[in-house]
Order: structure tokens, then sequence, then C-alpha cells
């Protein structure tokens, strides 16, 4: 596994738009005062042409546009990392425009988002071999104050901090709106994990750890047996360590979720897995009395490996960074968990 150097002062950072671009409020003026935030922090920034366009649907641009953006930024040394402004809808469509053997083979550099941003974070690790941060997209930083999370993910980035806790609250409803677009976080509901021991939902304590994988479940589905999908050598050329996936979903509901899970089981997906690490649900958590924590406890049981649900991951925030490509070390007892990552 290939990682970046952590980033410092006086680093230059590209603000890239490979999905949604920051073009209409809220996410205008939060990005505006999140590039004043990077600033204030000691960064230069530099935004790239798609930032905050709004030429497309579902995306910032065109996907030959947003691939080049994303291409041009990658290989220039004018950047010492890359930041999404945001998630979308449609990131998928780049990817054919996008040559990941020049990739491959320049020298690594972070590339952190989340939500639509799989399409990156997951293709960067299992097709490049360059590990990526699945974390908040740009413009979350515009926020004001910046929540813990946040600066979890800055210190991430800077190397100051390889292992998380998570949080104690998280949030349910959001302020954020075009009339108060630096709203800060939320967090008004007590964090609640399930462990599930790979038998039961438990209390006890739970260890594992293997090579992190993973990312939006609605988007992993949508790159399951396609030509971008070279998971099975990833999981074969790290069999030694096992995989640890980290997983969670923007909009399915509990049959979808069941659904997804089946496609990626039977594409050889779970293969070799040591755990899985499932965020709360950002779409219809109940539907017709099924919920999403017995979607994912009966789409993954077969596994016999431990999971832990509703964790601080994804569209609910805060939400912890986690490192694609690195090795996590997990433990978690009752409330309790740390994930500790190891690049090696």
């Amino acid at each position: 596994m290939r990682y970046a150097a952590f980033i410092k002062p006086g680093d230059p950072l590209g603000f890239i738009a490979p999905s949604f671009g920051c073009s209409i409020e809220p996410y205008k003026s939060c990005m505006d005062n999140a590039l004043i935030y990077w600033k204030r922090s000691g960064y230069d920034t530099v935004t790239g042409p798609n930032a905050y366009a709004g030429k497309g649907i579902g995306i910032s641009n065109t996907p030959e546009e947003c691939a080049k953006e994303f291409t041009d930024f990658y290989l220039s040394s004018d950047n010492a990392a890359l930041l999404s402004v945001g998630g979308g809808e449609l990131m998928c469509g780049i990817l054919p425009f996008i040559d990941f053997d020049k990739i491959r083979s320049t020298d690594p550099k972070w590339f952190m988002g989340y939500s639509d941003n799989t399409n990156l974070t997951y293709i960067l690790t299992t097709i490049c071999d360059v590990a990526s941060i699945y974390g908040p997209c740009a413009q979350s930083f515009g926020m004001e104050p910046v929540h813990e999370y946040l600066l979890d993910a800055k210190a991430l980035l800077e190397g100051k901090k390889l292992s998380f806790n998570g949080y104690d609250k998280f949030e349910k409803e959001s302020l954020k709106s075009p009339d108060d677009p630096l709203a800060p976080l939320n967090a008004t509901e007590p964090r609640k994990i399930t462990l599930f021991d790979g038998e039961k939902i438990t209390e006890d304590k739970i260890r594992f750890e293997g090579r992190l994988i993973g990312g939006c479940l609605d988007c992993l589905v949508t790159l399951t047996g396609t030509k971008f999908d070279k998971t099975l050598d990833f999981i074969a050329k790290y069999k030694e360590d096992k995989t640890v996936w980290f997983i969670e979903s923007c909009e399915l509901n509990p049959f979808e979720i069941r659904r997804a899970l089946w496609q990626m089981r039977n594409a050889g997906w779970f293969e070799n897995c040591a755990g899985v690490l499932i965020g709360r649900a950002g779409g219809e958590c109940d539907f017709d009395g099924y919920d999403h924590i017995t979607a994912y406890i009966d789409g993954l049981k077969d596994l016999a490996v431990p999971l832990i649900l509703d964790m601080d991951l994804g569209h609910v925030a805060p939400q912890i960074p986690v490192i694609s490509g690195a090795v996590g070390k997990i433990y978690a007892k009752g409330q309790e968990m740390d994930i500790t990552y190891s690049l090696k």
C-alpha cells in the first residue's frame, strides 16, 4: 500500500469537485468560509475550475471535465493533497475518463471525501494501491464553530492523530440552510452503537483487525462487477492481513441494503473478511417494521465475523475519518470504541 506524505502548514491544498460543485446555497457560503478556515490554519488554497460549478446534473460539470480536473490536480506538483468539495450523485460517470495508469505511476497524494466520493476513495485503493481518506468534504469545514470531527480529520491529514474513539452525540436534524449556511453541527442525540460478535448482539469486548476498504453502499453496489471492480485482486493481494469493511448508506432502505449486501457477497467481496464497521443509516431506517440494524445483521451474519453498527461513519455526522487501505485495529465494548490505523 502506498501512502502520501502528511500535509503541513505552508502546503497548498487542492479543492476540487469530481461530483457536486458548491454552486448553490448553503454550500457556496460554507465553501467560502472553509477556504478561510484552511488559510487561517496556515495552508495555501487552490480551487479547481469545477469547485463552484453547477453545469451538470448530479455533478459539477460533464464527466469528462470532472475527470480532467481530478487528473490534472492529482498529477500536479502545485498541491499537496486533494479535498473534494462535496458529494453528489453521478461521480461514477467520470471513471472511464481517468487514466488510472498515470495515477498509479505518480507519487501518491491524499484524497479526502465521502458519499459519492467513494467512486474515487475506493478505486484509488483497490486499483492504484493508494491509501485515501473516507472523511468529510471540504465545505463542511465552513461551519462555525468547527466540530471536533473536522478537527480530527485535519489532524489525520497532518499525521498528528491515528487513533479515534468517536463522539458522544450525533446530528438528527441539521440547522444548516440558505439563510444560515455556517450553522454548527446540531449534535443532540446520544451515540448508540450495536455490537454483534458473529453470533449475537452483545455488550462484551470485541477485537479485530484487517486492511480497510469500503465506503458508501449506494456507490459500492454500483461498482460491483464492472471493469472498475478489482476487489478480488485486492483481497488476494492482502490475504495475510484479511480485510475489514467499512460501510454506510445514504438513501437505501433496509430491503435495498439487503439486496446490496447479497450482490456484494455473491461477487466474492466479503471473502477473507475479519469484521465490518457500519455507519448510521442516512436513508429510511425502518421499512414495514424491518430496520437497518436487522438488515445488516441478517445480510452478514453468515460470515460469522464481528459487526459494529451505527458507529460514527458516513452521512449522519459526526464521522470518524477512515484511511482506506490502511490496517485498522478495532476494539469495542458496550458503548466504547477505538480504531487505530497502521500505515503498512
